[in-house]
Order: structure tokens, then sequence, then C-alpha cells
């Protein structure tokens, strides 16, 4: 399994589907979006279908066999 950590640089969160983009899984945050909508998406172990979920520091998301950890 492939692990990104992804930084907030100060910032209080990062919404779900613009996180999948910063971090390359997708090319951009429409094509974040119909993967959310999907149900591809993992936050924390659960099936997460906001696209605009607010995922903060402590988080992890996981879509197939990429894990990204939110850090603060």
């Amino acid at each position: 399994m492939q692990r990104i950590e992804f930084p907030l640089d100060g910032h209080d969160f990062v919404e779900l589907h613009q996180l999948l983009k910063l971090v390359g899984v997708v090319d951009s945050g429409g094509a974040g979006k119909h993967l959310v909508a999907s149900g591809a998406v993992e936050v924390d172990g659960v099936v997460e279908l906001r696209k605009t979920c607010k995922i903060r520091a402590g988080q992890v998301a996981r879509v197939d066999d990429v894990e990204i950890v939110v850090t603060g």
C-alpha cells in the first residue's frame, strides 16, 4: 500500500475532493467529486460519500491501495 502524508500547513481542514487532487490521486477536483460519489473513498475506515467532507489533521483517507495521512 502506498502511503502519502499531506500537511495542512496551518489550515484547519481540506475538502475531501480537493485532497484527492492535491496528492495526485485524481487530475481535477471534478474527478475527485466523482470518485467520492462512487463510494470508492474511505475516511477513517468508513465509506465517505460527501464530496466536501472536511478532512482534518489526524484523519486518514484511503482509495484503492493509496493511504493519505493528513498531518497538522
